[in-house]
C-alpha cells in the first residue's frame, strides 16, 4: 500500500521516527541501524515502509533503504521470526553485516544477536544463506562514521556490529587493506567494491 513516505522529521525516538507530510504526522517504527542513517530532526527524508495490518493492530515500519526493508521482509519468512523480532535483530546488526555473516556461515556472530538463540540462528542460516544480495549498492546498512574515523571506518563499524572487538577489527582491516592495495585489480576498483571485498576478507580473518 505504501512504498515510501517523504517528509520532514519531527521527532526521533528510541525506535520510532515521526515524519510530517502535508498535515499528517506519521509514527513509524524503525530499527536502530536505519534510525542512525536517517537525517536529524527538522530535515527532509524518505523512509521506505512496510504496513503491518491485522484485525487487532495497524503499524507502519520504516527503513533507510530498499535493501534494509527487503532484509526485514526476508527475516519474517524465517519460522519463529515476526515483525517485532525482525526489528530487534536489525537493531542489533546492520543488514549488510547480517547478509555477510550468513554468507560466511558465521553462526557465532548470529547467535550473539539479542533474542536469537542457536535454533533460530540455524533456521536463519538455512532460510537466508546466499539469498541476501550483498552487492546491492553502497554499504547502506553500515553505521555512519565520524570525522575521526579511518578511511575504512564503514568496514570496521560493520564488523563491530557483528560482535568483534573494535581494536582487533581496526588492526585486521588496516593490515588487509595494505595488502590488497598492492593488487592492481583491487586498487582500481571503486570505493564501494573495495569495502565489500575488504569486508569479506576481514570476516574470514577474524573467524
Amino acid at each position: 500500500m505504501f512504498n515510501s513516505i517523504t517528509g520532514i522529521i519531527s521527532a526521533k525516538l528510541t525506535q520510532n521516527i515521526y515524519i510530517q507530510t502535508q498535515g499528517v504526522e506519521w509514527d513509524i517504527t524503525v530499527p536502530l541501524t536505519s534510525l542512525d542513517l536517517l537525517p536529524n530532526v527538522g530535515e527532509k527524508t524518505t523512509v521506505y515502509t512496510w504496513l503491518y495490518h491485522r484485525e487487532d493492530a495497524v503499524k507502519l515500519f520504516g527503513f533507510a533503504s530498499v535493501f534494509d526493508r527487503s532484509v526485514f521482509m526476508d527475516l519474517m519468512k524465517v519460522e519463529g521470526i515476526g515483525a517485532k523480532a525482525a526489528v530487534r535483530i536489525l537493531s542489533a546488526i546492520a543488514p549488510k553485516a547480517l547478509a555477510a555473516a550468513l554468507d560466511a556461515e558465521d553462526m557465532g556472530s548470529i547467535e550473539k544477536i539479542p533474542g536469537v538463540g542457536k535454533k533460530t540462528a540455524q533456521k536463519m542460516m538455512l532460510a537466508l544463506k546466499g539469498k541476501l544480495n550483498l552487492e546491492d549498492g553502497a554499504l547502506t546498512g553500515f553505521a555512519v562514521r565520524s570525522k575521526n574515523d579511518t578511511a575504512w571506518a564503514d568496514v570496521v563499524a560493520a564488523l563491530v556490529n557483528m560482535g568483534y572487538e573494535k581494536r582487533l577489527c581496526e588492526e585486521t582491516v588496516e593490515k588487509l587493506a595494505a595488502e590488497l592495495l598492492q593488487d592492481t585489480a583491487f586498487a582500481t576498483k571503486n570505493k564501494t567494491a573495495q569495502e565489500e571485498q575488504l569486508f569479506r576478507r576481514a570476516i574470514v580473518e577474524l573467524v
